[in-house]
């Protein structure tokens, strides 16, 4: 795992210089030289040259290069500022809007010479576990989590309580534990459902249903601003009207639930659905059934992912800030880091409405 190839790296570069005999302030190998020796990426190498450059064994001038250091006048060299390996967690990487949000993240973490340590949780508590343990004792500056199953109770609280007492810097995305006093970035989900059944409702709906994660904190603040909207326009039973899944059934859920899903939408003539991803296989079931989008049934759908306007359906969607949400976590924790503080404000962005073809208006 590319998690430990680093340290080989290290015990490599060590006996590389001693066998090659370079004096203090020869130059050493580049990032693009070492990942051809060795055969692993960037981020990789990355690693074993902060873990060398720590260890006093070499030394990185911005614009100049690396070179082998001369603990007798180090100061000569004015290493750039490093700030060390920063360790993220997020849910998934692959697709939709995270690899947006890492791409933001480790910009800005580029810019201020920091590593990243990337762990992936599937959204599974054990692996949250797992990630955040190998990266604490990879001696992480700081960490930025995306929260695991996040409206549920979790296992790692104490861990979490350790990293608090050792006064380690920690930015959360997307959503924040209840039991967490961790400063978080994240949009405005409570805002973003009810501005997508806002939007229903001032096309002309009256029956809307809705569609919410029950085991994150995103799909009770969605669901939350969707029953705002409609106690607001005085519909009083609309939570007889909501369907709620779990995330990690939601790739299933559609053949062992389609008909229930199905009658969760007679009577009515709208859903609002917890992100594109869901939407998009309620469009794949309404389709399979005969039901016409959005002629016989609207949907409007959060996060604006790509897949939200090259669907078959182009869908109205919450626009979600991945990138600057990404960017925001970063510089939270780089400022944490910088000035000492266990604590920062949080970022909450607020929602913007993308309007698509999927809704019809009833007035």
């Amino acid at each position: 795992m590319d998690n430990y190839k680093y340290l080989m790296i290290v015990d490599w570069a060590k006996e590389h210089i001693k066998k090659n005999g370079l004096a203090p302030n020869d130059r050493f190998l580049t990032e693009k030289q070492l990942c051809e020796i060795h055969g692993v990426s960037r981020q990789t190498v990355r690693q074993a040259l902060m873990k060398l450059e720590n260890d006093g064994v070499i030394v990185r001038m911005r614009g100049s290069g690396t070179f082998v250091a001369d603990k007798r006048e180090a100061v000569i060299h004015e290493p750039a500022q490093i700030k060390g390996n920063i360790g993220v967690v997020s849910t998934y990487f692959s697709d939709y809007i995270f690899p947006h949000i890492v791409t933001g993240i480790e910009s800005v973490l580029n810019q201020s010479g920091c590593t990243m340590q990337l762990g992936i949780t599937h959204d599974q508590v054990s692996e949250e576990r797992q990630a955040l343990e190998t990266m604490l004792a990879n001696g992480v500056r700081g960490l930025i989590i995306e929260p695991s199953k996040s409206a549920l109770p979790n296992p790692n609280t104490e861990l979490y309580a350790q990293m608090r007492r050792d006064n380690l810097p920690v930015v959360l995305f997307n959503a924040r534990y209840p039991w967490s006093d961790c400063p978080f970035a994240a949009m405005d989900d409570e805002a973003a459902g009810r501005i997508a059944t806002d939007h229903l409702f001032d096309s002309g709906h009256r029956a809307i249903a809705g569609i919410f994660a029950l085991d994150d904190l995103q799909g009770h603040l969605r669901y939350k601003g969707y029953m705002q909207s409609s106690l607001a326009h005085g519909v009083e039973d609309c939570e007889k009207n909501v369907y709620w899944f779990a995330t990690s059934e939601r790739s299933e859920m559609f053949r062992y639930a389609g008909e229930r899903l199905l009658e969760l939408i007679e009577g009515n003539t709208a859903v609002v659905c917890y992100n594109d991803k869901l939407a998009i296989r309620l469009l794949k079931l309404f389709k399979e059934n005969g039901i016409s989008v959005p002629e016989d049934i609207s949907v409007v759908s959060i996060d604006d992912s790509r897949y939200a306007s090259i669907c078959e359906v182009p869908l109205t969607s919450v626009h979600h800030p991945h990138k600057l949400l990404g960017e925001a976590a970063a510089e939270m924790l780089l400022d944490m880091i910088e000035n000492g503080k266990t604590t920062i404000e949080d970022k909450l962005f607020v929602p913007q409405l993308v309007t698509r073809d999927s809704v019809k208006k009833l007035i």
